[in-house]
């Protein structure tokens, strides 16, 4: 009889082995490689476990009144349990009626037969060795599941069990028990466990559980291409549905997305080898997984395949609903990959495809996936740098055009990562201001720049002091009490207001009201200068800038850069008309309102003489000097004066 192993059985008890289809033959004859060796002597035929066991002791026990040996014979002929007693060669010394009935022969039949035929314990290497070693009596038992062909057609799920008989029988006793309808019970208790119910599509313990077989080697290694695909899917706007047609509609919503999805996928699966599986995973999330995809191309199709399909209207018991969805798209190769860092990616990527508008899908991009990286380790670890203190303030000078000297200094903050090096603001100061650790930041950036500054004052009494100008974000107005801080911090380091200058961007100070801007009025009434940093880039209302607490203006580095004469390198360069005359309006405007203008981003004479002349006040840029640290203003405060352009 031949047989068709479906996988190896597991180790231990054997209970759940691997299952082999086997034709049930009535046809005698002797076990592959054992000799029938000698006749059998005669073995009572009896259950295990059951006492009064015949023994060959000198003595015997004598045997109750109606438990003759015909007894148990009868006994074991009418069973409900399929049983058969095979000696330690393995054959069949007899079976009762039950066994008969079950694999579709007659009971008389079975003797002299191959039992390990009989049931199927032959195909399997393991399952073989441990029979022969309960035959040996070197095991005591058996268990394991079989899938065997009756003679009619079906299929047969059987569990049989192997036991030893007492020495003296030197045979052992094979149970079989049909659990073909527990097998079904259990199928379909699965397939409710493993569906959502919903949809009717698998759900994200069955998507995982596919994914991860997928991923195992043994899946790729013998054929196939080796790669795997995956389109995470996600409903914008679902939530509205549900929130304003109730549940009721968002669950016929995701019957109907699933429906349109299943098509794409069985569409898709015509050309290819598998048909992608389709899952929903949750809420409004959906995947569709590729197993063995041939590139990225595949998954592009299959994603813009999708979104077309879920273009069209969809009907619901009268509502007409349209929607849109948005696509991360991940292919790779299957060897390094795991089923957590594939759903990573796919989760960053549909993440991706939101914030570029929706309505679209995004394939995987690894550099933008490192540089996501980077912002996730610094922002985990940037409120324990503040503790550590790894940052660190360089300072770049405030030039008065007309005189050439210091009138001032900008901080600027650096931070010195111990895995990714010295960090200028652009790295960091969005992530501090996401997670709010910019009001602890921001503290010690005052702290430190209003101490240091009163440093310079104190080691230079003889030169003019100058004022040292820190940013703050709109946060620390919102977040901290932003004026009593900087109360605190001139009373302990003992420098004047007037020697402080706080910058807050044209968005933060533009159109503030109630706390800000009793904060900004509160500093102003206390001797704080206020600047508006990169004036010019925002949404400028110039009749609200007449009513702020403001005494600087700091022209946007982008204008400056727009009326140069020469580049760095001495060749020339094209003014552009237009910036200058912005330029000299708003130098002319802030004048008239009684502020001062500061032009950052001075990079060449031509612009700084160009700044003097029309009447700009200082100026901020490397043709002065690059950001430097504090020892390096102790030297331009000792020599008076910066290069005069």
């Amino acid at each position: 009889m031949s047989g068709t192993s479906e996988g190896p059985a597991p180790a231990g008890d054997l209970v759940r082995p691997t299952v082999t289809e086997r034709h049930i033959d009535t046809s005698s004859r002797t076990s592959p490689g054992i000799s029938p060796g000698p006749p059998v002597p005669s073995v009572s035929p009896v259950p295990p476990g059951t006492p009064g066991t015949p023994s060959r002791a000198p003595a015997p026990a004598a045997v109750p009144d109606g438990t003759s040996p015909r007894t148990f014979q009868a006994a074991f002929d009418t069973a409900p349990l399929a049983m058969a007693v095979v000696d330690r060669e393995g054959l069949v010394v007899t079976a009762n009626e039950t066994l008969g009935t079950l694999l579709g022969a007659g009971e008389r039949t079975f003797a002299g037969r191959v039992a390990a035929d009989l049931v199927d314990l032959t195909s399997d290497a393991r399952i073989w060795h441990a029979y022969r070693e309960v035959l040996g009596g070197s095991r005591a038992r058996l268990r394991c599941t079989r899938r065997l062909k009756h003679p009619d057609g079906h299929a047969l799920w059987v569990q049989v069990t192997v036991a030893p008989l007492p020495p003296q029988e030197r045979a052992v006793l094979i149970s079989v028990t049909d659990i073909g309808a527990r097998r079904e019970l259990q199928a379909r208790l699965r397939h409710l466990q493993m569906h959502d119910p919903v949809t009717r599509l698998p759900n994200r313990t069955l998507f995982f559980e596919r994914l991860s077989a997928a991923l195992e080697a043994e899946a790729y290694e013998e054929g196939g291409t080796g790669r795997i695909g995956l389109c995470y899917l996600d409903l914008d706007g679902f939530k509205a549905v549900n929130d304003t047609l109730g549940h009721r509609v968002g669950d016929r919503l995701l019957a109907a997305v699933a429906e349109r999805l299943t098509r794409c996928a069985e569409e898709a699966g015509l050309t290819r080898a598998a048909t992608p599986l389709v899952a929903r995973l949750g809420g409004d999330e959906f995947a569709l997984l590729v197993e063995d995809s041939t590139g990225t191309d595949q998954l592009a199709d299959l994603a813009e395949s999708v979104l077309k399909s879920l273009q069209a209207p969809f009907d619901l018991s009268g509502q007409r609903l349209s929607l849109s969805a948005s696509i991360g798209v991940v292919e790779r190769r299957a060897t390094g990959t795991t089923a957590t860092g594939l759903m990573q990616a796919a989760d960053t990527t549909l993440y991706w495809a939101k914030a570029d508008g929706k309505g679209r899908w995004t394939l995987f991009d690894p550099e933008r996936n490192a540089h996501r990286m980077t912002r996730q380790a610094l922002s985990s670890t940037l409120r324990a740098a503040i503790e550590r203190g790894e940052f660190a303030l360089e300072y770049q000078p405030l030039v008065g055009m007309e005189d050439g000297g210091v009138h001032g200094v900008e901080a600027l903050v650096r931070w010195n990562h111990p895995r990714f090096g010295m960090l200028t603001p652009n790295r960091f100061i969005g992530l501090a201001e996401e997670d709010g650790s910019i009001v602890q930041l921001g503290r010690w950036v005052l702290a430190t720049a209003c101490r240091q500054a009163r440093r310079w004052q104190l080691d230079h009494p003889d030169a003019p002091p100058i004022f040292v100008s820190v940013n703050v974000a709109v946060r620390q107005v919102w977040d901290s009490d932003l004026v009593a801080d900087v109360a605190e911090i001139l009373a302990e380091t003992g420098l004047a207001p007037h020697l402080l200058q706080l910058e807050l961007t044209e968005s933060a100070v533009m159109g503030s009201a109630g706390r800000p801007l009793q904060a900004l009025q509160a500093l102003s009434d206390m001797g704080v200068r206020i600047a508006i940093d990169d004036f010019g880039t925002g949404y400028s209302n110039l009749a609200y800038l007449s009513r702020l607490p403001v005494s600087v203006l700091k022209l946007d580095g982008s204008f400056v850069r727009g009326f140069q004469y020469e580049n760095a390198d001495g060749s020339s360069a094209h003014p552009n008309p237009a910036d200058e005359v912005i330029v000299e309006a708003l130098i002319q405007l802030a004048h008239r309102l009684g502020l001062t203008v500061t032009a950052e981003c001075v990079e060449t004479a031509s612009q700084a003489s160009r700044l003097r002349g029309i009447g700009c006040d200082t100026g901020q840029g490397w043709l002065y000097s690059r950001p430097v640290a504090p020892e390096r203003i102790s030297a331009l405060l000792m020599s008076a004066a910066c290069p005069r352009a």
